[in-house]
């Protein structure tokens, strides 16, 4: 089929290829999944906003070949938002336009840090990957959480669910952005080997794949400047077309599984529930919540 042009935000974007088949199992085309962000982006802009996007492109569909850009490769409109770090430009997902352009050129999967690019090495808040090991019944991510949560409430620290859109769970506190990554990878570090202690049997700190065992990986090194993670609503590269999905800590606690939060349900999820991880990107929120308790406690007994 012929390129189709849309007008986005007053921005005049062409569509190559929109029949092309991106997810071959559940047969979705580049057009349904600019659909489906045109849907989500009022929900998913706030978790990218002023944060340096990295994107995973396929531009052949999922089954194809995998492109890593953090940066703008060749032309981009100049209404394109970025920034320029480390001598390269690099793309700012603030608008829905610039949304539609980079799916349009297979960002097929979109990543941010934890930083936003005018307050760098500030993350704004602590996340915790939990990333099961092959096979593992997806019910010990749940308890593993579960028990993540009352740790965190111990600490006065708030916390929020949502899936990682492949096997995992990852659980975000907001915080707010005046601690540098060196302090927030103290706390993480701090209830990490408390987690470990608490759950030897089901967990394990250790990076390295092979060494992990059948335990749940206990994932608290990402949080780090230049380190990424899919955010709110994202699509991810699998083949049931499933999604970055905030969750509550009531369907944590009743069970779920990943496969069930995908491209076809969440449009209609958001209409019913709204965006569960509002407090994640909500400033006034986000400033109550400190770590000044918890990493004087670190100090004084470490």
């Amino acid at each position: 089929m012929e390129n189709q042009f849309v007008t986005i935000e007053g921005k005049e974007i062409s569509i190559s290829h929109p029949d092309r088949i991106l997810w071959p199992e559940p047969g979705i085309t580049k057009m349904q999944y600019l659909q489906y962000l045109l849907a989500v982006a009022s929900f998913l802009l706030p978790y990218t906003r002023d944060r340096m996007l990295m994107v995973w492109r396929y531009p052949d569909g999922i089954t194809g070949r995998r492109v890593e850009e953090r940066s703008i490769h060749g032309a981009a409109p100049a209404w394109v938002p970025r920034v320029v770090y480390a001598d390269k430009e690099r793309i700012l997902l603030n608008d829905m336009a610039t949304l539609i352009w980079a799916a349009n050129r297979g960002a097929t999967e979109l990543h941010v840090p934890f930083d936003r690019h005018f307050r760098k090495d500030y993350p704004t808040e602590l996340v915790f990957d939990l990333d099961p090991a092959d096979n593992m019944n997806f019910g010990i991510v749940l308890e593993v959480a579960l028990k993540l949560r009352d740790v965190l409430d111990s600490l006065s620290l708030q916390s929020f669910p949502k899936t990682s859109g492949a096997t995992g769970l990852q659980i975000f506190v907001p915080i707010e952005p005046t601690y540098t990554f060196e302090e927030t990878r103290q706390v993480n570090a701090f209830i990490a080997r408390y987690m470990l202690q608490q759950m030897p049997e089901k967990i394990t700190l250790e990076r390295v794949v092979e060494r992990r065992g059948n335990k749940l990986y206990f994932d608290y090194l990402q949080l780090w400047r230049g380190r990424t993670m899919a955010a709110a609503y994202s699509v991810r590269a699998k083949p049931l077309a499933t999604v970055s999905t905030p969750v509550t800590w009531e369907e944590v606690d009743r069970g779920f599984q990943p496969a069930d939060f995908t491209m076809g349900s969440i449009p209609g999820r958001l209409q019913r529930i709204g965006d569960l991880f509002r407090f994640v990107s909500t400033e006034p929120y986000r400033l109550n919540q400190k770590l000044d308790n918890v990493l004087r406690f670190i100090q004084k007994h470490s």
